[in-house]
């Protein structure tokens, strides 16, 4: 699944944002470009558990596009 994340503009943004998807799938494949704001993932967990830790994060996920 990917998502764009608006406000990930950094490398320690991909780092929270890592650590916010890992803390709901520690066996998530996690791919981040910061250049382009997108995120992908490889999980078997609902999408709507990524998007919700990744709001608690302070990183309000999108469909990326």
């Amino acid at each position: 699944m990917q998502f764009h994340i608006k406000n990930m503009t950094c490398g320690g943004c991909a780092r929270s944002v890592t650590k916010a998807i890992q803390s709901v799938d520690a066996q998530a494949k996690v791919t981040i470009d910061p250049n382009i704001r997108k995120v992908d993932v490889a999980s078997q967990r609902p999408r709507v558990d990524f998007e919700a830790a990744l709001q608690r994060a302070g990183y309000p996920a999108a469909a990326a596009a």
